[in-house]
């Protein structure tokens, strides 16, 4: 996601990008993003491909193949690619893309992003499959690498930033002596009035935490926490460490207390329980990243970040 500054995101238009006298949108924060808004800009299939055409190859100053300077290119008749006019050249801007080999109309792929956009909750494959008539395999394809675009990589906090971590499970209900059995361990990290990170992890044990806190957080930070013993050695690692102690009914001591990542947790389980029912372990991450991206925007118009993602490579 590429910020053109703390206000503002961009997308393009589409219409009459191919004679570089394209138009965009610029989309504040303090505005909405409609449907109607999303369906006039992108209103068919060629609006749609020559968007992605032109964000991906619309800095190509010369012809791949014969090096002519300032090529221009034209939409192939009856294929999703474009050609050099001077030597035929062929480029293909779905190539590598979420949309690789797919046959599904590409206005159903951006206004499936679209959704994936606006609800708080999640989006399931089998509302896709409701919504706009097409098999569960595709809507199943289509919703994963939908939440592919969300994954989010990098380090929060800073020196003197305060950043509350924690950890949570997700998984059926089991017998109490084995409930934690079977269930899936999620480690968080929020820095308060900033960004969320979220990972699946192997276990809650200090070998596997302590590890992704020194990944996920800046030396110096102070970390507020629960009791839970895995972050008892923090001190020793360069960080500022308090801690409440839950099992005492103590939530709030001063400026020590976990509610901001315990809220975050709160909004990812009922969404999942509510709108998945059930997540596999081999693709939880996927469903983390998708809360994570979501959070990390809040406030904002979600839909032209996720959507400059799209023509990344996968």
């Amino acid at each position: 996601m590429s910020k053109i500054n703390s206000k503002t995101y961009i997308i393009y238009r589409g219409s009459q990008c191919l004679d570089n006298t394209y138009s965009f949108v610029i989309i504040r924060l303090d505005m909405r993003y409609t449907v109607q808004q999303f369906r006039e800009d992108f209103p068919s299939n060629d609006v749609c491909l020559d968007t992605i055409f032109q964000n991906r190859y619309g800095d190509v100053a010369d012809c791949p193949s014969c090096g002519v300077i300032d090529a221009s290119f034209h939409r192939v008749k009856g294929r999703k690619c474009y050609a050099c006019a001077h030597c035929g050249y062929q480029l293909h801007p779905l190539a590598e893309t979420i949309f690789h080999k797919s046959s599904t109309s590409l206005t159903i792929w951006f206004e499936a992003i679209y959704m994936f956009s606006v609800s708080k909750n999640g989006v399931a494959a089998k509302e896709l499959e409701r919504y706009f008539g097409v098999t569960y395999k595709t809507a199943h394809r289509m919703a994963r690498q939908i939440r592919s675009l969300m994954s989010e990589d990098g380090s929060i906090g800073g020196f003197g930033t305060p950043v509350e971590i924690d950890e949570t499970y997700i998984g059926g209900k089991h017998a109490h002596k084995l409930r934690y059995s079977k269930k899936s361990a999620v480690f968080g990290a929020v820095e308060r009035g900033g960004e969320v990170r979220a990972k699946h992890v192997k276990s809650t044990g200090a070998r596997v935490l302590i590890p992704e806190v020194l990944g996920t957080v800046a030396l110096g930070t102070t970390i507020h926490s629960d009791e839970w013993a895995a972050y008892n050695s923090l001190p020793k690692h360069g960080y500022s460490h308090t801690t409440v102690n839950h099992s005492t009914l103590e939530y709030v001591r001063g400026d020590a207390y976990t509610n901001t990542i315990e809220g975050f947790w709160g909004q990812m389980k009922r969404s999942l329980d509510g709108t998945y029912h059930s997540v596999s372990p081999k693709y939880l991450q996927l469903y983390v990243d998708e809360f994570v991206f979501r959070y990390n925007l809040r406030g904002a118009v979600v839909y032209p970040a996720l959507l400059e993602r799209v023509w990344m490579r996968v």
